[in-house]
């Protein structure tokens, strides 16, 4: 037989092999039975609540007037129970997917034709590339998956991500889980991400619900024998709106989230999940959810059990249903509401507005529209995840997040030609599960540090120590004669989940038992340059290595996903230059003693001798401060046009300055008080880069809080020698406002001050003029 023959039997082998596998797959995502309204049923298919036609609210009302009082209880529990005289098939809500599909959780399940998902960089190394369509573009990426695998009957449709609590404290083992330290920017995540996932919002219809977590004050897991069960959270309303409620406003009002956790704690004496004030009062009331609200698994338990806080589980049910709780992770609520309504604490109408609100989300999937594979994105399936598209969005998203800490004389990047054999060593130099994190699915597949230098060097590898605790320095002595033997020399070490975790808060911020030491002498023993690369969620104090002159680079990788050994390896050899910023400030060891993680003041306090917490309220010394990252290019700022003055009209006839010169943020026209600030940002070395701008504001100099804070950020790619304007819109009553210790929102006047990075500065006077002057 001919070649030519041969290779055309090959293509049609191919061909015919490709044409089953699209068969199959159809078949696959076709496969799912409809959850509810089965066109194939005839009992149900003509009900009123399965008429597409009608309004939601009057399909929603229709189905709970179909329900008994046990039906209906038996939904207030996330592993709702079928109905089966309705056509209604179980449902299971708990699904996450902070960073990817998770497997934590029982609504996701790998294996057959999704034996796995892109696994995304962890949420703190993504907030590091301040990158907003970044952050969208992934939460697209996830749910185009996560319905791909409901289709395929191996997850659900509601996802309890993100969690956008504040990274208070460095010690906090889920702080890797969150965008930072910084209320706005883990606001414009939490808007960013959400919208990626629930899809365009055409027609008030979602592709999959998201949740913002865990409302409010939650960041303490179990620390000095305090746990999250037993915590009450001691919150200024001052610190409550102006740092922690600031996340979950922006996930609502901007990103219209379709769902909010509250949290095991307490905040000032209550439980969040019993709190109508929270509940009902802000998320519901001044922020108007369209969605459902749903506790922390088993918090309703919790509040009886652990705290107290009911004297029975009966009263624990009603307090929690009327406050405005829609959903109980887990199975108290099915246990004790019916008891609830008997002994008068709750009636069938309270729980008839819970189910109103879980219910009218399912609508908005498409869950009570029948086929589910003839609906929008119904057609995605197994050939929709894992896609290369996705992993290749996985790597530049680890690209984005890398941080450049510190390059003392250009150490990088290396060079593939004067650095042909590299030393990689280190617990954490050929990993795989830590580059994930937490929260995490099964990924598509890992290259590690060791296969990502692999591509650009001959390697020599030594782990040094067994794990990251390196409690044996047996192999230290190999790793001083690797580096010796070497070109170059990368250790990569850290932290991973038995150091930081949920329920695992840290006690130090040391690298853990001998690392500090093996760091020193590697470097020592090194014949070339060092690098020193981290993996850790949170900030470890790296001063002996700032200091360490041997040490030429350090670059914090964060948990880079399942790319993030080419990632890593991309930036150390310059075919990615980083751009990357860190989330969080980087304290001294020091800080710890000053600083219980239960005091949750934001403030410092200069009686008490309390230093206060992130770079906006704290001014003592750090290892590196928020926003730090460095690029192998120089970029430099010119502000271009600013105002100089601005008056401020008072609308209100009532409102007088304060003894504080300032006015009510409420009392103004804000719709109309918006500044244009234009920056030229010129990138004047010989590389290409992309840089992020962080504009800053500062109010005037007096009661108000000192320090500067982040009013915008921008990405934006300079080509070598060229220059780019940004503009930068600064909402007066947004931007250049304080809260006061009422909790209200206020304008000084006087001198403000606009901080372009660290090395610009501009300030400008804002006075009052009332309405007709």
């Amino acid at each position: 037989m001919s070649r030519y023959n041969k290779n055309t039997l090959l293509i049609i082998l191919i061909s015919t092999l490709l044409t089953t596998l699209l068969v199959i797959n159809t078949t696959l995502v076709e496969s799912r039975a409809p959850f509810a309204c089965d066109p194939h049923n005839g009992l149900t298919r003509s009900q009123r609540f399965c008429r597409t036609n009608l309004p939601i609210h009057i399909r929603v009302r229709d189905l709970i007037g179909r329900l008994t009082l046990q039906e209906k209880i038996r939904l207030l529990v996330n592993n709702a129970a079928a109905v089966p005289r309705l056509g209604i098939e179980g449902y299971e809500w708990w699904s996450e997917a902070l960073h990817g599909v998770s497997k934590t959780g029982p609504g996701v399940k790998f294996g057959g034709a999704f034996p796995g998902a892109t696994s995304f960089p962890q949420v703190i190394t993504t907030a590091a590339s301040f990158n907003q369509s970044l952050w969208q573009h992934i939460g697209r990426v996830v749910s185009d998956e996560a319905r791909a695998m409901y289709n395929g009957g191996m997850a659900g449709l509601t996802y309890w991500s993100p969690n956008v609590n504040v990274f208070r404290d460095p010690r906090w083992g889920r702080g890797q889980e969150t965008p930072g330290e910084d209320p706005v920017v883990a606001g414009k995540y939490a808007a960013a991400y959400v919208q990626g996932l629930q899809g365009d919002g055409a027609g008030n219809r979602l592709k999959v619900a998201a949740c913002c977590k865990h409302y409010t004050a939650y960041d303490l897991d179990n620390w000095n024998g305090v746990d999250r069960f037993h915590f009450n959270a001691r919150v200024s309303k001052q610190d409550l709106a102006d740092t922690y409620d600031v996340p979950f406003k922006a996930c609502v009002t901007q990103g219209k989230v379709a769902s909010v956790m509250c949290s095991y704690n307490q905040v000032n004496g209550k439980p969040t999940c019993a709190d109508s004030d929270l509940l009902k009062g802000t998320i519901r009331g001044e922020w108007h959810l369209n969605g459902y609200i749903v506790s922390d698994c088993d918090s309703v338990g919790v509040l009886y059990d652990s705290q107290h806080y009911t004297s029975t589980p009966e009263a624990a049910a009603a307090i929690t249903i009327k406050a405005g709780l829609d959903l109980d992770c887990g199975p108290f609520l099915a246990v004790h509401t019916e008891q609830a309504i008997k002994g008068g604490l709750l009636t069938e109408i309270d729980v008839d507005m819970a189910l109103a609100n879980t219910i009218t989300v399912q609508m908005r999937l498409g869950m009570f529209d029948g086929e589910p594979s003839a609906q929008p994105y119904g057609r995605l399936g197994p050939r929709d995840v894992c896609t290369p598209a996705h992993k290749e969005l996985a790597l530049e998203a680890a690209r984005q997040g890398i941080v450049l800490l510190k390059n003392s004389r250009q150490t990088l990047p290396l060079s593939v030609r004067r650095h042909r054999t590299v030393a990689v060593i280190g617990p954490n130099s050929d990993v795989t599960a830590t580059m994930i994190g937490n929260y995490e699915g099964i990924p598509c597949g890992y290259t590690t540090p060791l296969q990502g230098i692999s591509r650009y060097a001959k390697t020599i590898h030594q782990d040094g120590c067994i794990n990251v605790h390196c409690m044996d320095k047996a192999q230290f002595g190999a790793a001083e004669t690797a580096a010796q033997e070497a070109d170059a020399t990368v250790l990569i070490i850290g932290l991973d989940q038995s150091i930081e975790a949920e329920f695992r808060d840290r006690s130090s911020l040391l690298l853990p038992g001998h690392q500090q030491e093996f760091v020193s002498r590697v470097a020592r023993a090194s014949r070339g340059p060092v690098v020193l690369v981290l993996m850790s969620g949170g900030p470890i104090d790296l001063s002996f290595a700032k200091n360490d002159p041997r040490i030429g680079a350090i670059v914090w990788a964060g948990y880079p996903g399942q790319a993030g050994g080419a990632a890593i390896a991309d930036v150390v050899f310059g075919a990615t230059n980083p751009g990357g910023k860190l989330p969080m400030t980087w304290y001294p060891q020091s800080y710890l003693a000053k600083v219980p993680m239960t005091n949750m003041d934001m403030r410092a306090d200069s009686r008490s001798g309390y230093p206060g917490r992130t770079y906006r309220f704290y001014n003592g010394p750090v290892v590196f401060p928020f926003g730090h990252g460095l690029s192998y290019t120089t970029f430099r700022h010119t502000l271009a046009q600013a105002p100089k003055q601005l008056l401020l009209t008072i609308t209100s006839l009532n409102t007088t300055l304060s003894t504080t010169n300032s006015i009510k943020a409420s009392h103004t026209n804000c719709d109309k008080l918006s500044i244009p600030v234009d920056v030229d940002v010129k990138n004047a070395g010989d590389m290409d880069g992309t840089h992020t701008l962080l504009v800053f504001s500062a109010p005037p100099a007096g009661k108000w809080s000192p320090n500067k804070q982040l009013i915008g950020f921008e990405k934006v790619h300079v080509l070598a020698g060229s220059e780019q304007r940004v503009r930068f819109n600064v909402d007066v009553c947004k931007h250049l406002s304080v809260v006061d210790q009422f909790g209200i929102r206020r304008i000084p006047m006087g001198d403000h001050s606009i901080h372009i990075g660290d090395e610009l500065k501009h300030s400008f006077s804002l006075q009052a003029n009332t309405a007709g002057d």
